[in-house]
């Protein structure tokens, strides 16, 4: 399969190019031809593990490039956790994504991406510089991912004071391979510089750059996994919806692509009040903004990379668009109110993130409930262990939670970050 940059259809790579180069030469995103559609009958099969479905997914868009066995061998090293699926109340499941080794969901896709770029460079002699920009939990689990891996250097970029303790510990405690910048800006300035740094000629030239966000196929392709795995669990109900927690848009990007291969649900943009998508959908106009800092600070993103991937897979067609995704934005306030509320009622501890989709779910579920006669089952996504945002959960629940032993030790271990400023010379001549 080819994939073609979003910003210019006839330029195309083939799937190992799309993962080396991250970006697109004129700093688009890498986006598949074609959405290949799973064998009819595959999803109605009955238990069906992630690893399986996982395979399946994969190799449509792999195809020859990987062998099947070697395929198989990143499948089952990258999913070798459990993403349970539940209910928490009538007619709602949560499906949990934090039991990989950083407690947050994008161990699926950083575990994924870093061993099918481990495949790629296998014997090169060129060593390959990984940049990742992150708004909180991509910095922990890319740095998890390609610890240590032969051939790669890695290169986080964070907000200074726009994450939590936890997440900044799990990135700046690893060493070797690994190097995190603390940047004196938002996210988006984070983002920005590494997009610049991609666009640089001069720099390409003298080192190998790919990225490890979601802007990177390799990181996107395994995300659709676990819908079409919560999916294979509901293939008899009617009207499911998934609730996503959204700041870059990579996690909805991947649910509507599983959609495209064969899954049939709607989908909820759930923001913070960086509610830039939620505004699309309601006026039809996109229009970027500076990020605001929240308590879900990991989808405290003004300018969402992978938007432009949604509108290339509807043609721009805005009122398609919203015929797929509805959107919620939710502040702080409430927030804390439903963290407090759930751990009350329903004996479940939610993280920041969780709670926005728990509350966008929510109030789209009662829309629903008014204007449909079937029952609309949701599913939202928990995206982050509370844990890895104790204190905002102590403060909403008013008492202490259980740190996990893997968190405790993160916190004693001392941080290693190079500070440096939001602008790009900065960032260069440290590359450099």
């Amino acid at each position: 399969m080819n994939f073609y940059s979003t910003n210019n259809r006839s330029l195309k790579a083939n799937f190992r190019e799309a993962v080396l180069k991250g970006l697109a030469p004129d700093n688009g995103l890498y986006q598949p031809e074609s959405i290949p559609v799973l064998k009819k009958g595959f999803l109605q099969t009955k238990n069906l593990s992630l690893q399986e479905i996982g395979y399946e997914a994969a190799k449509k868009f792999t195809g020859n490039e990987i062998t099947n066995e070697a395929l198989n061998k990143i499948i089952t090293e990258s999913l070798n956790f459990l993403i349970p699926v539940f209910p928490i109340s009538d007619h709602v499941l949560v499906m949990e994504l934090f039991h990989g080794p950083t407690l947050a969901f994008k161990d699926v896709g950083a575990r994924f991406m870093a061993r099918t770029l481990s495949h790629f460079i296998k014997n090169k002699k060129k060593e390959i510089t990984v940049l990742a920009a992150t708004s909180g939990d991509t910095g922990s689990a890319v740095a998890s991912g390609f610890y240590g891996a032969e051939g790669l250097r890695v290169v986080i970029l964070y907000p200074s004071g726009g994450i939590s303790r936890l997440q900044e510990k799990q990135m700046t405690t690893m060493g070797k391979n690994i190097t995190a910048l603390e940047v004196s800006g938002t996210f988006d300035d984070c983002q920005r510089l590494v997009k610049r740094a991609f666009a640089d000629a001069d720099l390409k030239k003298k080192h190998s750059l790919t990225s490890a966000n979601s802007i990177n196929i390799a990181r996107l392709i395994p995300q659709m996994f676990y819908y079409l795995y919560a999916y294979s669990f509901l293939r008899e109900k009617q009207n499911i919806v998934f609730s996503v927690p959204s700041g870059n848009f990579g996690n909805l990007t991947a649910g509507l692509m599983a959609k495209k291969m064969g899954m049939k649900a709607d989908f909820i943009a759930a923001t913070n009040s960086n509610n830039v998508v939620p505004e699309f959908l309601e006026s039809g106009t996109f229009t970027p903004k500076p990020s605001r800092k929240t308590l879900s600070n990991a989808m405290d993103v003004g300018n969402p990379s992978n938007f432009s991937r949604i509108l290339d897979l509807y043609n721009n067609a805005h009122e398609d668009i919203r015929k797929e995704i509805c959107g919620y934005s939710i502040t702080d306030e409430e927030t804390k109110s439903t963290i407090k509320r759930i751990a009350l009622e329903k004996n479940y501890l939610l993280d920041p993130h969780g709670a926005v989709a728990y509350t966008a779910l929510e109030k789209h579920m009662s829309k629903q409930t008014l204007s449909r006669s079937e029952q609309t089952t949701g599913i939202f996504l928990a995206t982050a262990h509370p844990a890895k945002f104790w204190e905002v959960v102590e403060d909403a629940i008013g008492r202490a939670i259980i740190l996990p032993d893997t968190l405790k030790a993160c916190l004693e271990k001392e941080k290693s970050a190079v500070k440096i400023t939001a602008d790009y010379n900065s960032l260069k001549e440290l590359l450099s």
